[in-house]
């Protein structure tokens, strides 16, 4: 009999919508996630210890453990803390370099994963991927998705506007990131897995084109199934590729050549997506993407993030070392310093900067 189906590695839960956090307890009461209630929940100092003291009273089973940073060995200590606790799953509680250590942790101890966000500034929070600071700089380590994915769409408006603003840039690359990867099919014949493909496209489309904005309940419900569903095609796809292309290839070198002046990931990406799908001639959908970029806050030109232009042009000489073997549009054209000068001042006087 022929194989009809496959299977998705996904969470068996995701809960997003407005005051979620109050049927967190219910919600891991679940059976496949924690019936006996013994439960590891990392979090961070700040927003983390104010909703220890909301939600630990309907917790009683869970021990608590404050991480202090989003490095490898921030990680290391997490996990080597847990492993004694005899749980039934980790619970990473905050942002993404809370969410990235209790992946790795619940990895390296062999445990379930909960992500419970509480900002949106990239599609991390239920990718199988943890990002983290190594003496080198900075590592992707695969680890299982998360077997359940909270937000609280309450929780994210109290954030600070930038991290929503991020993980609008994020969720906008994956345009560019998918063309990339039809890209590659077609020059060099790697393998394109259309679900994953079509997953990561969707999610990016879906963000590019509601009018909403950052303070709109709606606009931040299908940010966040966006996000979600980047994660779970990354998972599809067995790598980032979905969701990562020139554009992250350009943000891996603002990190690397200025690590003390980068922006936030999300900022990067989108400007990485605009300028990597002008490169690609696309000008319907790089016209459309500054517009929205423009709209809900976001840079679309170095000088907004506090670069210049020959910078700018460094880091898309650079991008390329960032990822090697991954073929984006940037390695396709393979451009000199002045190629990519004369790209960078034909995109900007193109949108009107």
């Amino acid at each position: 009999m022929p194989v009809l189906t496959r299977l998705i590695p996904s969470p068996v839960v995701v809960d997003i919508n407005a005051g979620a956090l109050d049927d967190l307890a219910g919600l891991l009461a679940d059976q496949r996630i924690s019936a006996s209630g013994k439960l590891a929940i990392a979090i961070s100092g700040g927003s983390g210890a104010r909703l220890r003291e909301r939600l630990s009273p309907a917790l009683p089973g869970a021990d608590w453990y404050e991480v202090d940073g989003g490095t490898l060995d921030d990680a290391i200590k997490l996990a080597d803390a847990m492993k004694k606790g005899h749980y039934d799953a980790v619970v990473g509680l905050g942002g993404g370099k809370i969410i990235d250590c209790a992946k790795f942790a619940a990895a390296r101890i062999g445990l379930p994963l909960v992500a419970v966000a509480t900002n949106l500034s990239h599609d991390g929070l239920c990718s199988p991927v943890a990002t983290l600071d190594n003496d080198a700089g900075r590592g992707s380590y695969g680890v299982p998705n998360p077997i359940a994915v909270v937000i609280d769409l309450d929780i994210i408006r109290e954030a600070p506007v930038r991290f929503v603003r991020s993980g609008i840039g994020d969720a906008i690359s994956n345009i560019s990131a998918v063309a990339d990867w039809e890209l590659a099919h077609r020059e060099t014949g790697e393998d394109l897995d259309g679900l994953a493909a079509a997953m990561a496209r969707q999610a990016g489309e879906a963000v590019l084109r509601h009018p909403g904005g950052v303070g709109d309940d709606k606009f931040l419900q299908v940010l966040a199934e966006g996000l979600v569903l980047t994660g779970i095609s990354m998972s599809v796809a067995g790598d980032s590729r979905p969701a990562s292309g020139a554009c992250h290839e350009i943000n891996h070198a603002f990190d690397l050549l200025f690590p003390k002046r980068a922006a936030s990931h999300g900022e990067q990406c989108g400007l990485g997506a605009a300028f990597a799908t002008h490169l690609r001639g696309d000008t319907e959908t790089r016209d459309l993407m500054v517009e929205v970029l423009r709209r809900h806050g976001l840079p679309v030109t170095p000088g907004e993030i506090g670069f210049t232009d020959e910078e700018f042009v460094q880091v898309v000489a650079y991008a390329p070392k960032t990822r090697p073997g991954r073929y984006t549009i940037l390695e396709h054209l393979d451009l000199s310093i002045d190629q990519i000068r004369d790209a960078y001042a034909d995109y900007a006087e193109a949108i009107g900067s």
